[in-house]
């Protein structure tokens, strides 16, 4: 059960450090249009068939860097590097000519959400300024590394919350000042989302932004993989280098609260009949012969009274609740603070997966990650496989456990909405 008051933030010594940047976008005037050039983050993009219809969207689609296509590793790589290199060199890509930072806002018919974007100084989990709250996988953090290495560019920014006073002042008082005006770009995307952005440039805001943002914290919603990325190539590069900073949006949750979904497995050559069959006395099974809102929203209520889990991938729900007291202590470890070890991702991880099943977390060839509930029940009825439908956990629950440095199974929040890609990317050759 994931339940948890709210949460104020801690105060640091040294907080956020974010700087200005000469943002590198599309030229309207030698595209289809901005909305066909944009995508969701790369590891949102889960199907082969949506790789393809983006990169069919447009011939300068920003999935042409994200996700190179090429038969080795090292060919991707210099394929994106290549692409970046002849865009900016065509024209299709320019460069702002003043540093500055850029307020994002994202819309639909029931939602508005307003942020920053620019670079910010990298620090250590230790430090207590950045806080993850996800492991990592490390062939991910390998793979967008050498991405990065081979581009020396952000390609897209990661997004990272804060918790202001949630009244106008400070940063959130510059970004309503600047809402106001004429932006620099505006487009909707297919999802109904409509995006803005403006460039903030003027000395006096850029001051109250950093002024502002000095004394708060800030928990990674989304983007571990990538933080990771940044903090290893840092290293790599003696210091003061741009290597230092990374491209970051910051929201303030206070003002602007976020969507929080849950992030579903697919669990490859597993078949749902051998998955229940595995759980013998250990779990409650109830089976579900409803549509899926019908299913979730029975998950949701069994979820509000402890562990829950839907399994799917035979045409049918699974309700899988109730689990067995002596299993859970058997499998979890118990040196983690109570809220981490009542995660329904822990015991999806330490209990389902490692112990029933047996299957690593870690190997692609046996689980998928993925984002959208229908998608993850399609490709398990396609598969053979079983889907594993989670419901989400708070934020203040993810945010206090990262206050006390604990990180929960990788892949166990989805926050958004998540920034588009393509609106603004940072070279660090500049």
């Amino acid at each position: 059960m994931n339940t948890a008051g709210p949460a104020e933030e801690t105060p640091v010594r040294s907080g956020l450090d974010l700087a200005p940047f000469r943002g590198v976008r599309y030229d309207p005037d030698r595209v289809g249009s901005l909305a066909a050039v944009t995508s969701p983050p790369y590891d949102v993009i889960v199907r082969p068939d949506g790789l393809l219809h983006l990169e069919s969207a447009d011939p300068h689609n920003i999935v042409r860097l994200i996700l190179p296509q090429d038969a080795t590793p090292h060919a991707r790589n210099r394929q994106a590097a290549d692409t970046l290199h002849a865009w900016l060199s065509k024209g299709v890509l320019t460069t702002d000519t003043e540093p500055g930072l850029y307020v994002y806002e994202q819309r639909d018919d029931d939602m508005l959400q307003r942020g920053i974007i620019g670079t910010l100084r990298l620090s250590e989990p230790s430090d207590g300024v950045v806080l993850p709250h996800e492991d990592v996988m490390p062939h991910i953090v390998a793979d967008r590394a050498a991405l990065m290495r081979a581009t020396s560019a952000n390609l897209e920014p990661l997004l990272l919350t804060y918790r202001g006073t949630g009244s106008r002042v400070g940063t959130a008082a510059v970004i309503e000042r600047t809402a106001e005006r004429e932006p620099l770009l505006s487009t909707t995307t297919e999802d109904g989302l409509s995006h803005r952005l403006w460039a903030v440039t003027d000395p006096a805001d850029l001051a109250e932004i950093q002024t502002d943002l000095g004394r708060h914290q800030a928990l990674i919603a989304d983007g571990h993989h990538r933080w990771a990325t940044y903090l290893r190539l840092r290293a790599e590069h003696p210091s003061p280098s741009p290597w230092d900073f990374g491209l970051v949006l910051l929201v303030d949750t206070a003002r602007y609260p976020l969507r929080v979904r849950a992030i579903h497995r697919l669990l490859h050559g597993l078949p749902v009949a051998e998955a229940l069959a595995a759980l013998t006395d250990s779990f409650r099974v109830r089976r579900l012969d409803v549509p899926l809102p019908k299913a979730l929203e029975a998950l949701a209520s069994a979820a509000a009274e402890g562990n829950a889990f839907l399994l799917a991938g035979d045409g049918s729900f699974h309700l899988v609740d109730r689990p067995d007291p002596d299993l859970l202590s058997r499998t979890i470890p118990a040196d983690h603070p109570e809220a981490w070890r009542t995660l329904d991702a822990t015991v999806l991880h330490a209990t389902l997966l490692a112990h029933v099943w047996g299957i690593p977390e870690d190997s692609p060839a046996h689980i998928a990650y993925i984002h959208d509930t229908e998608a993850t029940v399609a490709k398990a009825e396609l598969d053979g496989g079983t889907a594993v439908l989670l419901h989400p956990v708070h934020e203040e629950v993810v945010r206090d456990l990262a206050r006390q440095g604990v990180t929960m199974p990788r892949k166990s929040t989805s926050f958004g909405p998540k920034p588009a890609s393509g609106l603004v990317l940072r070279a660090l050759s500049d």
